[in-house]
């Protein structure tokens, strides 16, 4: 490294002083919903009508609503389907095939989420937090610092609000469905860890009472909070765990990624072998590619070394990102030889690895770009 690198302290947990979002449909199981209808004076068997409205039929409107009795119609809505996010701005990218929206949420908290559609899937980059109080240096919600956790259905709206444009038709391609999830916007979802349990059980959860996504459609992502990747091993819910590594070595790390300081390289990549051996799912290892920081070639043979040091059943597999850099920032993406290297000295120890297809550059594609605009 040329020159140290100034890093905002960690914080684990969300300022004091702010209230918490409206109770809805989708922070609660099936029956925790009909006794919330029951507590309201309300018939509890509308909680199911209501959950097919909103996870089934992706209806936002309540005069659509036509099962429900119009003289409680309103009531019921208000109950369990309250608003819980405005879109402030939605822009598009790759001939529309991307969609970021920014979101704004009850308490003027800003986030977003991205939808992309590929050939043959439609991925849902979701937020879990109102910035992110990680502090990783290169990150534009890092430096933002912490607002508060998102509620499990603030994360959930996120998706179904995506589900809702894919259904209408308003995403190019035609009617479509959200295939896959990833938890890689705004915000260490570890640090959320309940809240982003419960979404999960929420989107794979079956109709009505949940999206009926599947598990291996949706990964978790996390810098490496240890003793939470490890209770994510024993949740018995197949998702993929996605470590954003960035840097094989401490020294590096501690600068990239400040939780290193807390978690060593080897604590953290040994939680992720310890998941992939628990669950039989393979780990993504996240690693944004910088010029001149991380992108040495013999940092990509001690990354090697350091995955192969587990085991031989390619539990692993390295997904390098060229760098998006935020607007004024000193960090920039890798040049692209230094990244075919990388990916040679990596495949050349066995590590299966690919460089992610980047989407979204014109429109503030990172976490936290567009939010930082607005804010």
């Amino acid at each position: 490294m040329t020159e140290p690198i100034k890093t905002l302290p960690l914080v684990f947990e969300e300022p004091r002083g702010r209230g918490k979002p409206p109770q809805h449909l989708a922070d609660l199981t099936a029956a925790e919903r009909k006794a919330r209808l029951e507590e309201l004076g309300l018939p509890g068997f509308r909680a199911r009508q209501l959950s097919t409205h909103y996870f089934e039929r992706l209806v936002d409107d309540p005069a659509q609503m036509t099962d429900l009795p119009a003289a409680t119609r309103d009531e019921l809505v208000a109950g369990l389907l309250p608003d819980l996010m405005t879109a402030l701005k939605v822009q598009e990218a790759d001939k529309g095939a991307t969609r970021k929206t920014l979101w704004k949420l009850f308490d003027g908290s800003l986030v977003e989420s991205v939808l992309m559609r590929y050939p043959g899937r439609v991925t849902m980059c979701v937020s879990s937090q109102a910035g992110c109080g990680m502090a990783c240096p290169f990150c534009a919600t890092g430096q933002g610092g912490l607002q508060r956790n998102m509620s499990t259905a603030e994360i959930v709206e996120q998706v179904v609000s995506g589900a809702r444009a894919l259904a209408r038709g308003e995403v190019v391609g035609g009617p479509g469905r959200v295939s896959n999830v990833v938890f890689m916007g705004m915000g260490e979802p570890m640090a959320n860890y309940n809240a982003v349990m419960g979404a999960v059980r929420r989107l794979t959860d079956p109709a009505p009472d949940g999206l009926g996504m599947s598990a291996r459609g949706i990964t978790v992502s996390t810098v490496g909070l240890v003793p939470r990747m490890k209770q994510l091993a024993d949740e018995g819910i197949p998702v993929t765990l996605a470590l954003s590594l960035h840097a094989p070595d401490d020294e590096l790390r501690n600068e990239l990624v400040p939780i290193n300081t807390r978690f060593s390289v080897a604590e953290t990549v040994e939680a992720a072998w310890d998941y992939a051996r628990k669950t039989r799912r393979r780990v993504s290892i996240e690693y944004a590619m910088m010029r001149g920081i991380n992108d040495q070639a013999w940092r990509a043979d001690l990354l090697a070394d350091v995955l192969n040091g587990y085991g031989d059943w390619g539990w692993v597999h390295v997904n390098l990102i060229p760098l998006n850099p935020t607007p004024g920032s000193k960090w920039t993406a890798s040049d692209p030889a230094d990244e075919r290297e990388f990916v040679r000295r990596l495949e050349a120890k066995g590590i299966s690895t690919t460089v992610r297809d980047t989407r979204g550059r014109e429109i503030d594609g990172a976490c936290g770009q567009l939010a930082a605009v607005e804010s």
